[in-house]
């Protein structure tokens, strides 16, 4: 009798299946199946037993370990398919891979920083009794260029004092009654505080126009790599949470190998730190890393790490990388999932921090590239026209004393660790607990503590990717919104510098200021219908032998308007000729493609302004009654939005601006037309949202030459490259794939370290999610309960052994799918 006729067909069809999910070499696949067959298994469970005993024969291990022989297993099938990966030694007796994944521990202590919270602290210079004892805070340490950096800021608080004070005056005096009651103070009041925001944003670009021209002796500068022996590391650290894997892993990729051709990749390491939950995307995750790692060669370069708990989200994130891992280098590169650098701007920036000793912090300003929809068109055209600008403007007022706006930056770790980790602000309520927009506060805290905080607005290379559509942006403003407001309780803690403390309330202005305009033009509106409503008195003085005739002047009012228009727009016209002035107008498709696109540009903007007005007012409402925010993952691609969605989503704003716009065309229709340009978009609000939202307008424009960058006509390489990866992206690992291919099953066991002991109870949980999900298939546990499966080695390893032995048929689709084949080796 032959051994075919021995041997269960469906044991052999069993092993085939499996073995063609091994990416080994054809020879090595015919061995193995022979060598299993010639045993002759009784069943799939015993095929399965001998084949892993075949496959550990060629596991050696570690050096100087002693694995189980489930473990050599394991460590077996990922080095089928991720040569190298597999006898990795282990940093610590936590799993076969997980000294893989990152490098040993070098930890460091990192304590959240005291920040007084008390806003009378700010007194204390005239009240001595509540100056703080031998233990308060630590005293700040004076800037070198501190009377520069005072000198500037009283400037511009002169510049936006004087002309915001004078612009409300002067408003006083086309009101009805000159400013004289209640009412007509609080508008004369609002109307100051928007005037000045408005007069920071324009002198800001003024002063960025003025620096870009004549050039600014106090920019950070470098050396093309000072001190090469010094032995400076630097970690580039990529915080993600439910990012598209596929894109992050490009945008990686891309950066890995333009890093590679400068000839400096030694001098870093890459670190992608998941706070990810779902279990498809943790699976899609580990996949991705691994196979970057075998591409690029790269396994002791790239790391990759999940925490269990995502504790203060990214910069618990990042302070627990530092704690861990930060006695290894010197400085860190943040990234963000869409962040993009050229390896010169890397390398560039790591030299600026060598040449400056006295830096704890450089930013660069990213430009906004890669979206197609019409919103992001014109923002990644404005960024690229204005945005230089305002970053230069942004230093000559601040110098050392600059933004962090929390990616495609490099920190200096020691400086970083000693002072900048968060404390939680007490009490309750929204503006309570962790604190949400990080980066304004670490940069107060490195330059309370004598380090640099600049901006490099010089440095090109720096990219990162906006929202597609307004509703996802608007989605983002509103976790920023929150995280904002929080900065009211930091505003006077002690020893700050005064420029930080001046950054918090402008990242306060930044969504009040929406509350504060959406009043004033409510408190306009009723001024008018009460004129209306009320009977004129022309004798208001008794006695008085002459009437006081109401005047009414539109020139001053006209006048006012022209000089608003003026401050919110000579900004955009200097950006353009900036880029004229310097023969850049070709790469934006000439002048008339340069102008038109400017002008498409100010008509959005204009539009979509009173919708992110009313957007805002509402944010700044709930967070201030204590309405906390959901912190979710952001969408990035281009996807356009449902007019239903954009309706639901729009219609209180609508029916509000046509109840509005109906009173004061009933009551006062000579101040309608002033309110049209802010309710007419409110109105139309769910079709301007729809519209933005479409790529293929975007595209339209591009073809036309309009909303054009320069990074579009003439890609950067590593733009290019990105698109490329990203385009032939391998299908990305599910929770089921993590169950049934016996590699991505090994690479998840392997991360999660040894096996675990839990309570009777807890085990037997588990194991009755792994027989339910056995019997049933993978839909019959919920997301949760997936996400509990894998984090249980033991349990992910029956149920991927069970699986393939007992062939169940809630698994039959995913047991006799056709594997997508990587790269084969021989084992």
């Amino acid at each position: 009798m032959s051994q075919a006729d021995v041997i269960d067909p469906a044991v052999a069809e069993g092993l085939d299946a499996y073995l063609a999910r091994l990416p080994i070499g054809a020879d090595r696949r015919n061995a193995l199946r022979k060598a299993v067959l010639a045993t002759s298994p009784a069943n799939r469970g015993d095929a399965l037993t001998c084949l892993r005993r075949h496959l550990r024969r060629d596991e050696h291990g570690a050096p100087g370990r002693e694995d189980s022989d489930d473990e050599k297993s394991l460590a077996a099938c990922v080095e089928a398919g991720y040569p190298g990966l597999g006898p990795r030694e282990s940093s610590t007796a936590s799993g076969v891979l997980r000294g893989a994944s990152m490098p040993r521990l070098n930890r460091w202590p990192m304590s959240p920083s005291d920040i007084d919270r008390r806003p009378w602290r700010v007194l204390s210079p005239l009240l001595p009794w509540l100056r703080r004892g031998a233990g308060g805070l630590p005293r700040a340490v004076p800037s070198r260029l501190k009377s520069i950096v005072r000198w500037r800021q009283c400037l511009l608080a002169l510049m936006v004092a004087v002309p915001a004070g004078s612009a409300a005056a002067y408003m006083g005096t086309v009101l009805p009654h000159r400013g004289a009651t209640l009412l007509e103070t609080f508008i004369l009041g609002a109307a100051f505080m928007l005037f000045a925001w408005i007069l920071v944003g324009f002198w800001t670009a003024l002063s960025g126009f003025f620096v870009l021209w004549r050039g600014d002796r106090y920019l950070v500068r470098g050396e093309q790599n000072p001190d090469a022996d010094d032995g400076a590391r630097t970690a580039i650290v990529m915080p993600i949470y439910e990012e598209d894997v596929s894109r992050t892993f490009a945008g990686l990729r891309a950066i890995f190998e333009s890093l590679q051709a400068t000839g400096r990749l030694d001098e870093f390491d890459f670190f992608v730190l998941s706070d990810s939950v779902k279990p498809d995307t943790i699976v899609a995750e580990q996949q991705a890393w691994a196979d970057a790692c075998r591409d690029l060669d790269a396994f002791d370069r790239l790391h990759y790490r999940r925490r269990r708990a995502r504790v203060k989200r990214k910069s618990g994130n990042l302070a627990d990388f530092c704690r861990r891992w930060g006695g290894h280098y010197r400085y860190m590169i943040v990234l963000d999932a869409d962040s993009i650098m050229v390896g010169k701007t890397l390398t560039a920036m790591v030299d600026r921090m060598q040449a400056n000793p006295s830096a704890g912090l450089i930013q660069t300003p990213p430009t906004a590239v890669n979206r197609d929809s019409l919103l992001a068109r014109v923002q990644q055209f404005a960024t690229r026209v204005y945005g230089r600008m305002f970053a230069a403007g942004l230093h000559f007022w601040h110098l050392d004393n600059a933004h962090y706006w929390g990616h495609n930056a490099i920190i200096r770790i020691a400086p970083f660790m000693a002072h900048c980790a968060l404390p939680r602000l007490p009490g309750r309520g929204a503006l309570s607990g962790e604190i949400l927009s990080h980066d304004f506060v670490e940069a107060a805290l490195m330059r309370r503590a004598g380090w640099g905080v600049y901006i490099a607005y010089d440095l090109a290379g720096s990219y990162e990717e906006v929202p597609p559509t307004l509703l996802d942006e608007l989605g983002r403003d509103r976790r920023w919104c929150q995280g904002n407001i929080q900065h009211i309780r930091l505003l006077f803690s002690d020893n700050l510098a005064p420029a930080h403390r001046a950054l918090f309330a402008n990242g306060v202005m930044a969504y009040t200021s929406a509350l504060i305009w959406f009043l004033f033009l409510l408190l306009s509106s009723t001024e008018a219908i009460l004129e209306a409503l009320r009977t004129p008195d022309y004798f208001p003085v008794a006695g008085s032998l002459f009437p006081q005739w109401p005047v009414w002047q539109p020139i001053w009012a006209v006048s006012l308007f022209i000089a608003t228009l003026v401050v919110l727009f000579l900004p955009k016209i200097l950006g353009v000729v900036m880029i004229v002035a310097r023969g850049r107008q070709r790469d934006f498709g000439g002048v008339g493609s340069l102008i038109g696109s400017t002008l498409i540009e100010i008509v959005l903007t204009s539009l979509l302004a009173p919708i992110r007005m009313l957007a805002h007012t509402r944010f700044v409402f709930m967070t201030v009654v204590g309405l906390q925010v959901k912190w979710d993952s952001q969408q990035r691609a281009d996807a356009q939005v449902a007019w239903l969605r954009a309706l639901r989503f729009h219609l209180p704003g609508m029916l509000m601006a046509l109840v509005w716009g109906g009173l004061l065309v009933w009551y006062t229709p000579g101040f309608a037309p002033w309110l049209a340009p802010i309710l007419v978009p409110l109105i139309l609000a769910p079709a301007v949202t729809v519209i933005t939202s479409r790529a293929d307008l975007g595209i339209w424009l591009r073809n036309q030459d309009l909303q054009l960058i320069p990074e579009e006509r003439n890609p950067p390489p590593v733009l290019a490259r990105v698109v490329e990866l990203e385009a032939n992206a391998a299908p990305e690992g599910r929770f089921v794939d993590a169950v049934v291919d016996p590699v991505l099953n090994a690479l998840h066991i392997g991360l999660q370290g040894r096996a675990r002991h839990y309570s009777a109870e807890l085990e037997g949980y588990r194991c009755e999610l792994a027989a339910r999900a056995l019997e049933q298939g993978p839909d019959s546990v919920d997301t949760g309960e997936q996400r509990t499966l894998l984090a249980d080695p033991a349990r992910m390893q029956w149920l991927h052994e069970r699986v393939w032995a007992d062939a169940p048929a809630a698994w039959g689709q995913w047991l006799d799918a056709v594997p997508t084949q990587a790269p084969t080796v021989s084992v």
